[in-house]
């Protein structure tokens, strides 16, 4: 098992910190307070990816929804790309005193796994389709992206010796493994890759039609039609058959290291970023060819791991990277003199950015994960205000409102909820403070922290009513 990208960049805090297992403890002391609901799931292998997928069913307590996640082994068992069904408690539901009781060592009752895909090596990222998400993209250690439709893939026991699963698609394009960088486009089935070759790479999951088509003319050559067609007996003479392969639409060339992160323009299928170990953010257009539109030399003073296009407002881009920090620019005022101008910088961890991503559900508010074992929530509408609550924490960074600190190792990734506002699930690698695998956890702070001060005072004040009439 590889550590790849998580192992080891990034620089300590400085001073005097207390030890995870200080932290943890205060921690879980805290969960009554802080959250409405927390599950807590161990993991026996590390999972480097975790998202949600489609919802299923809505009941009255709580919703059921597909949860994406992998399982990094040590090939004594093959890796695998994991679906499990995830039951979500709705806000208000949970009792303080069982969120709080949880056992670490311990699968939750909330996440059951649905179905196994044996993955042709590790399993480094995965992306679901927005326009349908049972349509997943894996990034392993090669040069191609797979992709999979989840529902339709038979179900597998990962037994050592057992034949790989067959993607439905394989993307082809780079000339040198591709590990991290991967990205779906929100407005068309458009694929976004970045590599070793320093290459940003784009494809049209669209083009298979048309290759389907050519393939079906000519039925006597092996194409992918064929491989289409031993497809579905995977299994019978366990060796592996290749699925059906989609060029590339375009190859972009501008970075002078590996890309490490890319992301769509959210309102574009031909606008798109990357950031990679060169330090540089660059910003691309389909349209004007295979060149930088703007090119950010110096946007962090190290590695850059991470990059996300905000959703809300398509002028702000958020980076993280090995530097500790996260750096939010606009667009139309990238540089100056070649260097990143960002509009504010975010220091709040004391190691290095692994992942950073926008809230679907509130435009200034955004979270960012780290090796420190931190997850961290942002709101930048809170930088510069007056906040009576920042004297009781005067060293808290400007614009930092969350700081979530139930993992006790490096939280490799996180997603938010687009059905279930203001839940996350997130996943730490613990293998190697703990011992074991990884931790999946799915949790929602308590409504009282991001909700309007008004509003939570108004609340307050019926219940303070209410407990003076039943105390006369």
């Amino acid at each position: 098992m590889k550590e790849g990208r998580v192992g080891g960049k990034g620089g300590g805090g400085g001073g005097a910190q207390p030890s995870v297992d200080e932290r943890y403890t205060q921690w879980k002391s805290l969960v009554p307070v802080l959250y409405d609901w927390l599950a807590n799931h161990n993991l026996v292998w590390p999972s480097l990816s975790c998202r949600w997928g489609p919802q299923l069913e809505q009941a009255t307590y709580k919703n059921r929804q597909r949860l994406y996640l992998s399982e990094q082994t040590d090939v004594s068992v093959p890796n695998t790309l994991v679906i499990a069904n995830c039951e979500v408690v709705k806000p208000r539901v949970a009792a303080a005193e069982h969120i709080s009781q949880f056992n670490e060592e311990a699968r939750s009752p909330f996440v059951k796994k649905f179905k196994t895909i044996i993955h042709p090596g590790e399993v480094n990222r995965i992306r679901e389709l927005p326009q349908n998400s049972k349509i997943v993209a894996t990034h392993t250690d090669s040069p191609d992206v797979l992709i999979w439709d989840v529902e339709s893939q038979p179900n597998r026991h990962a037994v050592l010796g057992a034949s790989e699963s067959c993607p439905d698609l394989i993307l082809t394009g780079h000339q040198d493994d591709a590990e991290f960088a991967l990205a779906m486009c929100q407005t068309e089935p458009f694929v976004l890759s970045g590599g070793k070759d320093k290459s940003v790479v784009l494809w049209s999951i669209h083009d298979h039609i048309s290759s389907l088509a050519a393939d079906q003319s000519a039925t006597k050559s092996p194409g992918s039609g064929a491989a289409n067609t031993k497809q579905s007996k995977l299994g019978v003479d366990d060796k592996r058959v290749d699925g059906p392969r989609v060029h590339a639409r375009g190859v972009f060339q501008g970075h002078e290291d590996t890309v490490e992160d890319v992301q769509f323009c959210p309102s574009s299928s031909q606008e798109f970023c990357s950031v990679g170990d060169d330090s540089c953010l660059i910003l691309w257009d389909a349209r004007s060819g295979s060149a930088p539109v703007t090119k950010v030399e110096k946007a962090h003073n190290a590695d850059l791991h991470c990059v996300d296009w905000s959703p809300h407002d398509t002028h702000f881009i958020l980076t993280g990277s090995a530097d500790n920090s996260v750096r939010m620019f606009d667009r139309r005022n990238l540089t100056s003199g070649g260097v990143g101008s960002p509009v504010h910088t975010f220091e709040g961890h004391s190691a290095a950015v692994l992942c950073v991503q926008w809230s679907p559900h509130k435009c200034s508010v955004f979270g960012s994960s780290a090796e420190d074992g931190i997850l961290n929530l942002w709101d930048y509408e809170g930088i510069g205000k007056q906040n009576p609550a920042r004297t009781k924490a005067p060293n808290a960074p400007p614009g930092l409102f969350f700081r979530h600190a139930g993992h006790r190792d490096k939280v490799v990734d996180f997603h938010w909820n687009v059905s279930d506002p203001w839940t996350i699930v997130s996943v730490s690698d613990d293998g190697e403070s703990t011992g074991g695998g990884g931790t999946l956890q799915i949790w929602r702070m308590i409504d009282l922290i991001y909700r309007s001060e008004e509003e939570v005072l108004e609340e307050l004040d019926k219940f303070k009513v209410h407990l003076s009439e039943c105390a006369s």
